[in-house]
């Protein structure tokens, strides 16, 4: 029996199983940043109340049965044990209580997205079939305003209502990708954190870049956006090969 067939007494134990490997799969390849990161799910309608990881704990070694349940609109969700720190509560929170079509939302500071945000023109041009699924599909936060406190993560939320924006670049500080699902939403992560790579690598080389047109970036966004269930099978695969390596993960 693999390991995701275990079903402890706890509920939306599906969707904490596939948190669980998306946090183990982000600190495998390098995508976080010590415990200073956060992914979190909505299981209510309204998206306010929400599956996050435990405060501080290292994304390898997050499993289903830790994640606490965060309600957006109630404080004292900070006085909980393991309660998110007060930067994880205003970003996810200010996201989760003002788009409620942000089903899911990572954040991390992986290196070459950080990088990309960093520059004085954090755009991410057409370059490859990976930066050309976000032609038009990402906004850059030209404000950064300090840690990600509650006012500061209103402030964000505020850029992502338009629901066709699933990326945010978030100037000086790293990236938030959001979803409807963890399988789409991580999916995204891990492909814009390979389009930034790309972009780096080839600005690196002092060459001029070969950028897609308009009409090609657009055509192939949409036709990524429409390939079936790519961003369900990564996922599946990844689960198989933590389930083959015995990762306790799903528990």
């Amino acid at each position: 029996m693999s390991a995701t067939e275990h079903r402890p007494n706890m509920d939306f134990w599906q969707e904490r199983v596939d948190l669980a490997a998306a946090f183990r799969w982000t600190a495998r390849l390098n995508l976080h940043e010590g415990v200073a990161n956060h992914f979190s799910l909505s299981i209510n309608d309204s998206g306010t109340k929400f599956l996050m990881n435990p405060n501080q704990m290292h994304f390898a070694r997050v499993k289903a049965s830790d994640l606490i349940v965060v309600d957006a609109d109630d404080p004292e969700t900070l006085e909980g044990p393991d309660a998110p720190d007060p930067t994880a509560w205003g970003l996810h929170g200010g996201i989760h209580r003002h788009c409620a079509h942000a089903r899911c939302a990572m954040h991390v500071h992986s290196v070459h997205a950080t990088v990309l945000a960093s520059l004085a023109d954090s755009n991410l041009p057409p370059i490859d079939q990976n930066s050309a699924t976000f032609y038009n599909r990402y906004v850059i936060d030209d404000h950064y305003g300090g840690l990600a406190f509650e006012d500061e993560g209103a402030r964000c939320a505020a850029l992502l209502t338009d629901p066709k924006v699933k990326t945010m670049i978030m100037g000086n500080h790293g990236i938030m990708i959001i979803g409807d699902t963890v399988a789409e939403t991580f999916n995204r992560l891990y492909y814009f954190e390979r389009a930034a790579e790309t972009y780096i690598r080839a600005l690196q080389t002092g060459q001029p870049l070969r950028v897609l047109s308009d009409e090609i970036a657009e055509k192939t966004a949409r036709e990524l956006e429409q390939y079936p269930e790519q961003d369900i099978r990564h996922l599946n695969e990844l689960k198989a090969i933590l389930d083959e390596e015995g990762s306790n993960y799903a528990s």
